[in-house]
């Protein structure tokens, strides 16, 4: 491969890296607005704190489709470069039923540690594309 097209290859997975790394920070922003409604409903905060909890979880989970999308494309454009794609919130129409219909303890806490471990899950990704991006531009 010549030097131009090498240097185009890797400015398109630079681009592409940092498409999927500002996706994938909305994700974890979203999450901890979902984490912190999340809170507020553990302590007793009521049918209309679960709705925006469960809007905030929901607003996460766009993200986070939004975020694997543009890890596929970054991952195509590194080709050998190994990423974790497979995020999701996914608490389960259970849950969410529990969460609304019970207000226990015990369903807001279940759903509190989904959206921890998804947030996990997104803040490791997060540095994984910047060590990524860190070893392209040093290029």
């Amino acid at each position: 491969m010549n030097d131009r097209k090498e240097e185009q290859e890797i400015r398109e997975a630079i681009a592409a890296g940092e498409r999927a790394l500002a996706s994938l920070q909305r994700a974890y922003d979203q999450l901890g607005k979902a984490r912190t409604w999340g809170l507020l409903d553990l302590f007793g905060g009521g049918a209309l704190v679960g709705m925006m909890k469960h809007s905030r979880i929901s607003d996460a989970s766009a993200c986070m489709e939004d975020a694997k999308y543009d890890l596929r494309i970054f991952q195509r454009e590194l080709r050998d470069v190994e990423l974790p794609a497979n995020f999701g919130v996914d608490i389960g129409g259970f849950l969410t039923f529990a969460d609304f219909f019970f207000d226990g303890v015990l369903a807001d806490y279940l759903v509190q540690s989904k959206i921890a471990e998804a947030r996990r899950q997104v803040g490791e990704a997060i540095s994984r594309v910047e060590r990524v991006l860190d070893c392209l531009e040093a290029i």
